[in-house]
């Protein structure tokens, strides 16, 4: 017995150096990916034809600076702050749920925040005039973000009895709550006119094109800190691992780490989702991809996702920006189209199915 131990504190300790040797490969790969960002797009303005400008003293030009400063930095900080914080509600979700095909719309901010959205768009021309001055063109990420939020904690609220909160009820009324905002949803997008549709499809499939120092602004402070507080879960998540009986055997506080686990989730996604739109397989993909590299432990998983989330999803808008250039895809498009056939080989390897 003492030998079986020993090997598995070795065993345990090996994964860990080694999901901490990746911190920084992917810390590199994301300052690759974020000077990819920036080198290119729709126009010729390039970081090394900046760079060369400024160590020779020349001045940039005015289109130089707004296309740098005013379009492409602030489009670079929204991604990166977008798929950190889809990659570690992802990995947190898989972590309380106990189950690899949990992501953040489990706990309703995808379709609440969809169903604010739908609001916003198609009956935001209802509101009060000063209301409508007042939130200007942040009506629809406002609105996704309350609604987001507002399923969010009426799911816990639901799921929560005499303090203790049930994982399985959570499941289920995520579906019923899921399944009421899209029927409310589809009622407002019939009403909706042609206008009013374009802009629907456009934000449910998700882009950083309207990105500014503004949103990004907005959500960085509410991704922050729900990143904060989730990265401080990695003890508690690797306890609930084992069931929750045990958890609350070594001295976990069970409840608390859900409590924490549900509002960082909301808190990240919600402002997410509110300023990027409809953006999927981030959250289930990249957690996979990590256990797969460095094993389970959350207290590793949890920055390597956040590392390794920005750097997907900042690559995945670069395809979106040069694939059909100078359009743009969807982002929402090229994260589907890269992530399912890579969630589909992560299924089949789990079943000893790999086709490699």
């Amino acid at each position: 017995m003492a030998v079986l131990d020993d090997s598995s504190a070795a065993l345990a300790g090996d994964r860990l150096r080694r999901a901490r040797r990746l911190h920084g490969p992917l810390a590199l790969l994301l300052v690759a990916s974020a000077l990819l960002s920036l080198q290119v797009g729709a126009t010729d303005v390039t970081v090394t034809t900046l760079a060369a400008k400024l160590a020779a003293g020349e001045p940039l030009t005015q289109i130089e600076r707004v296309v740098f400063f005013d379009i492409r930095l602030p489009r670079l900080a929204m991604g990166a702050l977008v798929g950190a914080a889809l990659a570690v509600s992802g990995a947190v979700m898989q972590g309380l749920f106990r189950n690899p095909l949990a992501d953040p719309g489990i706990v309703g901010v995808g379709a609440g925040a969809g169903l604010g959205a739908i609001l916003a768009i198609v009956l935001g021309a209802l509101l009060p005039p000063a209301l409508l001055a007042l939130t200007g063109n942040a009506l629809v990420p406002l609105a996704a973000f309350l609604g987001g939020w507002a399923t969010t904690l009426l799911l816990y609220r639901v799921a929560t009895r005499h303090g203790r909160t049930s994982v399985a009820t959570m499941l289920l009324a995520g579906i019923a709550l899921g399944a009421l905002a899209g029927a409310l949803s589809g009622i407002l997008v019939y009403m909706a006119d042609d206008q009013q549709l374009r802009d629907l499809t456009f934000w449910g499939l998700g882009s950083l094109a309207g990105a500014s120092w503004a949103k990004a602004l907005a959500a960085a402070p509410l991704i922050l800190l729900s990143g904060i507080a989730a990265m401080a879960l990695g003890r508690g998540l690797n306890g609930l691992a084992m069931g929750e009986a045990t958890a609350a055997h070594i001295g976990i506080d069970v409840q608390r780490v859900k409590a924490v686990a549900i509002l960082s989730v909301a808190g990240a996604t919600g402002a997410a989702v509110a300023v990027s739109g409809g953006i999927g397989f981030v959250g289930i993909v990249v957690p996979h991809l990590l256990r797969l590299a460095s094993g389970p432990d959350h207290r590793t998983l949890l920055p390597n996702a956040a590392l390794l989330g920005a750097s997907l999803l900042i690559l995945a808008d670069v395809i979106a920006r040069v694939i059909i250039a100078p359009a743009e895809l969807p982002i929402g498009i090229v994260t589907a189209v890269l992530g399912a056939p890579v969630f589909l080989w992560i299924l089949l390897r789990r079943r000893g199915l790999a086709l490699s």
